[in-house]
């Protein structure tokens, strides 16, 4: 490589950047979203186009005095250059006509350096040697993706910028009908709790313990919001391999009991449903990674490469404590506060709401009807400190029939109530933007499918 060469520049582009905001200032919302001051190479211009940002925070003019009052008032006017300079760049642009396309050009140059540099980065890595290459790996996509993901990081900002931006997403989405704003759940009751479906960027926790549902009802909600409403739809699958995970799709789409995927002896009718299914979920937006083990690191850097590919509406991990840790923990708390905290990060990162699984303790068996009984709460989540802090939703499913082996188990106990084999609760414990409360649905175990009472003909709870 030629340490001589000089890195890409162009300080006419920058003169007339800043030029132009001295003609029009009004402009400056035009290029503030794709220009920062740290993309100049220009120490004056950098100053000045900073001081323009400051200008328009305080919603005052911009122009060569105000310009030149705010460099005095910072202590930074000789080091812009003095009046002299700023003169200067006033009379090289003609007109803030071409503004942009000066705004590009400085743009292009300091991608192009931060290329060079994270290339530079990634050099190191590579002569680490470190003996965990997947590790080594993960670092340099990292360093890649910072780049771009650090286009749509800033500072703090003013109420009044944001509300801008606000206005002009609400603009956008009306004219791109494909973008889902939430994602449904395809449930009902669950999607009026959370305002019509997952706020993009939300961290949601689906809870229960062993033989509740869990899974079953992630990949319901997956399948409803691939199918339905056209999501692409990422899952990472901990614990099944990935054809059982699709057997189970398979089951609950065509209404075949699970049992017969293992002996694949089904009538001709269930052949027929079978084969339907399977067309329908082969033209759904899923894609399933089974790997036993998984680093959140890993998980990051394979989310990243899938929504460039294919931009990710819905992540479902089946499920938390299975994820491995990229460094030694050796308290068991901190680690999945590690992981939430992570997965929150990843969310707000890719702008999908991600639905991680979570097991309960078995406090919820040992309680007694006097201490609320085996409704789950959210104390009985493992680990519950940092999976509660940091989730936005957090999501018990309940099935108070799995404790009990047949109807006449239930009958001794429950003498005059309704066998409740078929029905299921969504405990809504936690909705940061929202309202908690009881989801009453559907269930069927044979299929492990769960759906809306009024639509499967149960009436409304």
């Amino acid at each position: 490589m030629d340490t001589n060469r000089l890195p890409p520049h162009s300080l006419e582009a920058e003169q007339a950047v800043n030029g132009s905001l001295l003609l029009n200032g009004s402009i400056l919302g035009r290029i503030s979203s794709m220009l920062r001051p740290e993309d100049f190479l220009s120490e004056r211009d950098r100053l000045i186009y900073s001081a323009c940002l400051t200008l328009d925070d305080r919603n005052e003019s911009i122009d060569i005095t105000t310009v030149a009052d705010e460099l005095a008032r910072e202590g930074v006017l000789d080091k812009a250059g003095g009046n002299a300079y700023l003169n200067q760049i006033l009379a090289s642009v003609p007109s803030s006509f071409n503004a942009e396309d000066y705004a590009r050009d400085v743009f292009r140059n300091s991608i192009s350096r931060q290329l060079i540099e994270a290339a530079q980065q990634i050099s190191e890595i590579g002569y680490d040697n470190d003996p965990d290459t997947s590790n080594a790996i993960s670092r340099a996509e990292d360093v890649i993706y910072k780049i771009r993901q650090d286009r749509g990081s800033s500072d703090f900002k003013p109420v009044s910028r944001i509300i801008k931006e606000l206005t002009e997403e609400e603009l956008a989405r009306e004219n791109v009908d494909s973008e889902l704003e939430r994602i449904p759940s395809g449930l009902n009751g669950l999607d009026d709790f959370i305002i019509g479906g997952f706020n993009r960027a939300d961290l949601v926790i689906l809870a229960g313990r062993t033989s509740m549902g869990k899974t079953s009802l992630a990949l319901n909600i997956a399948r409803n919001a691939a199918i339905e409403s056209n999501a692409t739809i990422a899952i990472f699958s901990l614990e099944m391999s990935g054809q059982s995970l699709v057997n189970r799709l398979i089951s609950s789409e065509a209404e075949i009991n699970n049992n017969k995927f293992i002996t694949l002896n089904f009538t001709d009718d269930e052949a027929t449903r079978r084969m339907n299914a399977m067309g329908i979920l082969g033209e759904a937006q899923i894609y399933i990674d089974d790997s036993a083990t998984l680093r959140i690191s890993e998980m990051r850097s394979k989310l990243r490469r899938l929504h460039a590919d294919h931009k990710l509406d819905l992540v479902v991990l089946d499920y938390l404590q299975l994820l491995n840790s990229d460094g030694k923990t050796e308290n068991r708390v901190l680690e999945i506060g590690n992981f939430t905290r992570a997965l929150k990060a990843m969310a707000r990162e890719l702008d999908v709401p991600i639905i991680a699984l979570s097991q309960l303790s078995r406090n919820v068996e040992q309680r007694g009807k006097d201490s609320g009984g085996r409704i789950p709460q959210l104390s009985d989540l493992r680990e519950s400190g940092s999976i509660e802090q940091d989730a936005d939703v957090v999501l018990f499913v309940h099935r108070e029939a799995a404790y009990f082996r047949s109807q006449e188990d239930w009958d001794r106990v429950h003498p005059g109530e309704e066998w409740p084999r078929e029905m299921a609760e969504i405990i809504i414990a936690k909705n940061r933007n929202g309202a908690t409360g009881k989801v009453k649905v559907h269930f069927k175990p044979e299929f492990t499918k769960f759906g809306n009472l009024a639509v499967e003909g149960f009436g409304m709870p």
